[in-house]
């Protein structure tokens, strides 16, 4: 280490893990990301006009697991204190929910929070089933910050008849989505001169419950059996979002800085357990997902 002549580029090392006790308990992969591009890049190739249906904004945060809190998305950019990241459109929807789930799926811990997600191989684009898990994980993640008081929710998976709505949807472009009855573009990166024709003849017709796997199915029916419960309640919202259903049976208390803040649990036995549910289907969802992160190349 001490021959300075000599010029080489380290690239990567793997490092044995040691806990508090010196016991040996595994090996960390180390990387130089030099000449790396990260995910930012990557998602910001799917910028889309906002002359389109606008379905959100996603707030993109940084690129490594201790920022993950920043990635979420929610009715309007104005919601966010410095608006950055992303509108959510039907035509980046997958990209942005690839996005959003890539980065929550899993736990930021003390050895991986300085990781950077990367600009993805093209693995990912015939991959259906990977789309679309990662569309459902999106759905019931704690980063959909969706609410029915701030703009049209969208982003309903279900029907009224599915879940015993007292009053129809304002929108029905999620659960048209899901159903394969909402035509739209297959995601394609923004294109200029230099773009290949190849790439600019991806934009066909896509339905991704077409591909749905058994660990997102299970999600969707504890999402399903989450969303009825809610509407058996007295004046339910019918264009209630994940994060409404959440908030009516948690409720808020006041921080001692003055904020308020949704509860971390309830007092509806009934909602705790479908909720414990479907977290416990979301955080095998989540392990389903986790492998093809790393086949695809957004962690190495």
């Amino acid at each position: 280490m001490w021959h300075l002549k000599e010029k080489t580029q380290w690239n990567e090392s793997i490092a044995d893990i040691y806990d508090t006790k010196g016991d040996y308990i595994g090996h960390k992969h180390i990387i130089n990301y030099d000449n790396l591009k990260n995910i930012g890049s990557w998602v910001n190739t799917y910028r889309n006009d906002e002359n389109t249906t606008l379905l959100g904004f996603m707030s993109n945060g940084r690129n490594d697991f201790q920022n993950q809190k920043l990635v979420y998305f929610m009715n309007e950019k104005s919601q966010m204190p410095t608006p950055r990241g992303w509108w959510i459109t039907p035509n980046n929807l997958i990209p942005i929910v690839i996005f959003t789930s890539v980065r929550h799926c899993i736990e930021a811990t003390w050895l991986n929070d300085r990781d950077q997600f990367l600009y993805p191989n093209d693995g990912w684009q015939t991959d259906n089933e990977f789309q679309t898990d990662c569309l459902i994980y999106a759905l019931f993640s704690n980063a959909n910050n969706i609410r029915s008081d701030k703009g049209t929710n969208h982003w309903i998976p279900f029907t009224e008849a599915e879940v015993g709505a007292q009053d129809n949807f304002a929108s029905h472009f999620m659960s048209d989505y899901l159903n394969g009855t909402h035509a739209v573009s297959a995601p394609s990166m923004q294109t200029d001169l230099f773009t290949s024709q190849s790439r600019q003849e991806q934009a066909t017709d896509y339905r991704p419950l077409d591909h749905l796997s058994t660990e997102a199915n299970t999600v969707l029916t504890a999402g399903r059996n989450l969303w009825r419960y809610y509407h058996q309640q007295p004046g339910a919202n019918p264009n209630a979002s994940y994060y409404d259903i959440r908030l009516h049976f948690q409720g808020t208390k006041v921080t001692k800085s003055g904020k308020e803040q949704m509860n971390t649990d309830s007092t509806d036995p009934t909602y705790t357990t479908l909720l414990n549910i479907l977290r416990k289907a979301m955080k095998q969802l989540a392990a389903h997902i986790e492998p093809k992160v790393y086949q695809y190349g957004f962690l190495k």
